[in-house]
């Protein structure tokens, strides 16, 4: 597996917006201790050169927890595989290159009366969701978003749990401007999987997490989709009534800085972005609820497991939180 040499070899420059200022001083005796046995738990090795460097890293990465931690928040921070990174590392290797401006969607979502329910989390109400999945070092999110949704909206129509081919939406997805792994949109991979008349599996063209040219063969599709909803620009409230009534829905968001060190409880940024044109990862919402009197979305994310609560998190529902609520969709599977 190459994503931890990649993740090493890194030496990258994008802007973005920065929490805190790295922490003053040398990391500690206690620090180093710390990033050996994490080290060791995710598998990194460095040459003696870059040690240092991502030593420092980690150091100045794990004070911001802390210090995030001892505040007053309505979540928490935690180590997990991106505590060697900078942000800006981070951000060039994992989000999109540049927003995929969902501004143009139009709303086809038509919201009916009638009562949904206070909280639903379709992980508990079925075998509805596949496992979280693991994009790697390339900005695929939205193939994953795509293929959680469709995943879903299929199971929950026919009962049948299927397991889809990411690396052919990024491979193939292009006509539908989509961007392999330097971003795209769901709402453009619904279209596109429509038009090309079929998705196929996990297993017959598995994923890697980088881009490839196009093996599609039609023979082998096993997911189909006979419609593209789009629910209106920032009308989350019909996100609400579809994830309670259907299934799932894919959307976007900003990821900023302190994201990636999220581990638990419900997210919430009031220095992000809300707008369209600044979402930078695609998610998938599950479910919804409340605690402690804050409503929130519960999101499947596609960083493997070991990143926030096995692989979820929670984000703050109501407020368009970083703009989740700009481009969000689903399919209606043929089946």
């Amino acid at each position: 597996m190459l994503w931890p040499v990649l993740l090493m070899a890194a030496a990258l420059m994008a802007p973005s917006a920065v929490l805190a200022a790295p922490a003053a001083g040398a990391p500690t005796a206690e620090e180093e201790q710390l990033f050996k046995a994490w080290m060791q738990q995710f598998g990194r090795r460095y040459s003696p050169d870059e040690y240092p460097r991502r030593l420092r890293i980690f150091a100045d990465n794990k004070r911001l927890i802390d210090e995030h931690n001892a505040g007053n928040h309505s979540y928490q921070m935690g180590l997990n595989q991106f505590s060697d990174m900078t942000n800006e590392e981070f951000q060039k290797m994992y989000l999109w290159r540049e927003p995929q401006n969902c501004s143009a969607t139009k709303g086809s979502f038509v919201r009916s009366s009638g009562p949904r329910p206070d909280s639903i989390d379709w992980r508990k109400k079925g075998n509805f969701v596949t496992p979280v999945k693991n994009q790697g070092p390339c900005g695929s999110c939205w193939t994953f978003s795509t293929t959680g949704c469709l995943e879903s909206a299929i199971a929950i129509a026919t009962g049948k749990l299927l397991s889809l081919a990411e690396q052919q939406l990024v491979d193939c997805a292009q006509a539908f401007n989509n961007h392999g792994c330097s971003g795209g949109l769901p709402s453009q991979a619904f279209e596109y999987i429509l038009y090309n008349k079929g998705l196929m599996g996990e297993d017959s063209y598995p994923y890697r997490a980088k881009n490839g040219t196009c093996k599609f063969q039609p023979e082998k599709a096993i997911a189909f989709v006979k419609d593209v909803i789009n629910i209106t620009q920032y009308d989350e409230d019909g996100m609400v009534e579809a994830v309670g009534k259907h299934n799932p829905v894919s959307f976007a968001f900003e990821v900023t800085s302190d994201f990636m060190h999220y581990r638990k409880g419900v997210y919430s940024n009031p220095r992000c972005e809300h707008t369209p044109d600044k979402v930078n990862h695609a998610v998938l919402a599950v479910g919804y609820g409340e605690e402690n009197g804050t409503p929130y979305w519960i999101v499947k994310n596609s960083w493997g497991r070991l990143w926030g609560m096995e692989g979820y998190f929670l984000i703050e529902r109501g407020k368009n939180m970083c703009g989740l609520a700009a481009c969000a969709s689903y399919p209606v599977p043929q089946v």
